[in-house]
């Protein structure tokens, strides 16, 4: 179950980019305390649950992130084995106080950054003009020595699709491990674009093996989330968008959102789905079932069942249809499961064997290369729990897969 709280829709950048509108609202407890109760309620047992603190810029409410990390740690349902909490941020923000706080409680931190200056600052600027790139790289640095499994996700467009390959490098050099690659949903692409992704994709398949020959893996998630959902045979349900059932977005006023990219302006009408306060409107099911995928070609693909076409905010965004995948969506997951494939068959005749993908957990052959001994490993899955937790039962299912494939 996937939860994504805007705790505000206030943020000190102005990205041209974000689909949440801009305003100074910002949660009350009482209704992030409701908001609590009806992920825990809602969630079946032992299902795994993501509480993710988002924005507008949520760091700007640290107070409030506080109080409602003891709300939910303190909530009779609580269970740390299957619940992860994380804050988004866009990386402006960053003192002692705040990565004391994510260490002690055990709460995760990803970073937006589009990559190196000249891209990071086409779009992500103060309201005033200024570029983000400097404090952002500088906060980087800082939260990677914390968290050296941090997540960086990097939001590429049309204008510097083809600087994504630089994009990689800058993030290498910075230290980064964790880099999650996503496009701009809301721009608009061209069939030039989808017609130059294989390049692209397959340079990133380059620098990837690279990565791992040099003994240096990355986790990069156009990459890496392919190999894994190839080497399993496709997309389990549980893994599809399951927005507005298992998956939610909660606007700063309560309301609720199947999926946090589409809270837009918070206008309660648009895609809201119910009110924390209220209860939940009649809600179709179906309309954000990946079965009903309306396009005919996709039902014919063969590679249909390791595809994204069933991201619901993505084909809104695309097609105004939440079940209707667009053109350059289908252009990308093909180069992005083509580039996966090539990984695969060259590293695979190099001894590589990719137990970790087949396991659902890329990330471990990342973390074996990062920390080396054994007492090390024991003081990072206790300190940096975030992208660890469930660690010993993802162990376990590891092992269990292993068994049932020999």
């Amino acid at each position: 179950m996937k939860c994504a709280i805007a705790i505000t829709q206030n943020c000190n950048l102005a990205c041209d980019y974000c689909y949440i509108d801009k305003e100074n609202n910002v949660m009350t407890l009482t209704t992030a305390k409701k908001i609590i109760d009806f992920i825990f309620n809602k969630s079946q047992e032992n299902e795994e649950i993501e509480i993710g603190f988002f924005g507008g810029e949520p760091l700007l409410e640290f107070n409030l992130i506080k109080k409602i990390t003891d709300v939910i740690h303190n909530h009779p349902s609580y269970d740390s084995a299957r619940t992860e909490v994380s804050v988004v941020t866009n990386g402006t923000i960053m003192s002692n106080e705040i990565i004391d706080f994510l260490e002690q409680k055990k709460i995760g931190i990803g970073i937006s950054c589009d990559g190196p200056s000249r891209i990071q600052d086409s779009h992500r600027r103060f309201p005033d003009g200024r570029g983000s790139s400097k404090i952002v790289e500088k906060n980087i640095k800082k939260a990677i020595h914390h968290f050296p499994f941090m997540p960086v996700n990097s939001v590429f467009s049309p204008e510097n699709l083809d600087s994504l390959p630089d994009v990689i490098d800058y993030f290498d050099n910075l230290g980064v491990k964790n880099i999650y690659l996503n496009h701009n949903i809301s721009a608009d692409w061209s069939e030039k674009d989808a017609i130059i992704l294989p390049k692209i994709f397959n340079s990133l398949a380059e620098k990837y093996m690279g990565f791992y020959k040099n003994e240096d893996p990355k986790y990069i998630s156009i990459i890496d989330s392919k190999i894994a959902v190839i080497l399993r045979g496709g997309y389990k349900p549980q893994e599809m968008c399951r927005m507005g059932l298992h998956e939610f977005g909660f606007a700063p006023t309560g309301n609720i959102y199947p999926c946090e990219r589409l809270i837009g302006s918070d206008d309660g009408i648009r895609h809201c789905i119910g009110n924390i306060n209220i209860g939940m409107k009649t809600y179709n099911a179906s309309l954000t079932d990946p079965n009903f995928v309306t396009n005919e070609e996709c039902q014919e693909c063969t590679l249909n069942k390791y595809c994204m076409n069933w991201c619901g905010c993505t084909n809104y965004y695309s097609t105004k249809n939440y079940n209707r995948v667009g053109p350059f969506t289908c252009a990308l997951e093909k180069a992005a499961i083509s580039a996966a494939y090539k990984v695969i068959n060259t590293l695979s005749e190099e001894g590589l064997h990719f137990s970790d993908h087949l396991a659902g957990t890329p990330l471990m052959s990342i973390i074996g290369e990062v920390v080396k001994d054994k007492k090390r490993i024991l003081n990072c899955l206790h300190r940096y729990t975030y992208h660890l937790t469930g660690f010993v039962n993802k162990l376990n299912k590891l092992y269990m897969i292993k068994y049932e494939f020999i």
